[in-house]
């Protein structure tokens, strides 16, 4: 049967601002800064400017189970870069990364700054800089693969299924029904990968598990898009043991505040510049707090 309201693509397609749903400000089909801003730099070796989402956590999990392991050299400032409110395209931020997305990382630990953009990137520079969390031989190509898989297959989870499923200005089945099938084949694939081993590359916590678990430990434990349920994640069982057990890493409950303004306010740390920052509330958390 036609559908007589089926979209007909035009000759030459163009932008209209308003479409594209809650997030549609943040997304346009050309590059490069909109303003003039200099990010601010603190006085650690690395400078990450980040949100708490999940490719955010990757990078803030990661940088907390450095310090916890004792590399010093690890030690970081994270700044808020609010997207919703397009701050990832001042010129500073564009500088750091011409993609403009979180998160960027700028290492200030030799005679030039380096810039690191990409998630994944970032978690391989961090790994072979310190030695950690990257282990040798096979076991390094499967943490490999099991990073590249991650980077490869979020978008079907995140501007696929989490957009269609949440997001978009109305549900269309088409969609939703495609990218909840892929997802889910994403689920099992990692599910049976799990079943044979505690951790992705094997017997060890590795870059691969960092990089996997903001995203599909959230939606295993039903965190992410409000759709466990509609997902039935519950049936992944070793994914959801996996991702409990990461959950309850202190470096891995310290690296999902960092750089979160929103939630539960002790969830929350807009800015991280030292260890004793969890302890204590920002002035934005405590301006929040009177407000409510």
């Amino acid at each position: 049967m036609s559908d007589s309201n089926a979209y007909i693509p035009p000759k030459v397609w163009t932008w209209q601002q308003g479409s594209g749903g809650q997030f549609a400000n943040i997304n346009r089909p050309v590059s490069g800064a909109t303003f003039e801003q200099d990010l601010p730099v603190g006085r650690h070796p690395l400078q990450l400017y980040s949100l708490a989402t999940p490719n955010g956590v990757k990078v803030t999990v990661m940088l907390e189970e450095l310090l916890a392991l004792g590399h010093s050299g690890a030690e970081y400032d994270a700044w808020l870069i609010r997207i919703s409110e397009g701050q990832q395209f001042g010129s500073g931020f564009v500088a750091a990364n011409p993609n403009s997305k979180i998160p960027a990382l700028v290492d200030r630990s030799g005679a030039q700054p380096v810039r690191v953009f990409e998630s994944g990137a970032i978690l391989l520079h961090l790994a072979e800089k310190f030695g950690a969390f990257l282990p040798s031989g096979a076991a390094r190509a499967e943490a490999l693969s099991w990073l590249f898989w991650q980077m490869g297959s979020a978008p079907y989870l995140g501007g696929g299924f989490g957009h269609f499923y949440a997001y978009a200005p109305s549900k269309m089945e088409y969609p939703i029904d495609r990218f909840a099938m892929e997802v889910k084949r994403q689920l099992d694939v990692l599910d049976q990968r799990l079943a044979l081993n505690p951790y992705l590359a094997g017997d060890d916590y590795s870059i691969a598990d960092i990089a996997v678990w903001p995203w599909y430990g959230a939606l295993a434990k039903g965190q992410l898009y409000n759709a466990g349920e509609f997902l039935d994640v519950a049936a992944y069982t070793h994914v959801v043991r996996w991702a409990d057990q990461i959950a309850q890493r202190p470096a891995a409950k310290r690296g999902r505040m960092v750089n979160r303004a929103w939630g539960p306010l002790d969830t929350q740390l807009h800015e991280r510049h030292e260890a004793s920052d969890f302890d204590t509330q920002t002035e934005d958390k405590k301006q929040a707090t009177k407000a409510s």
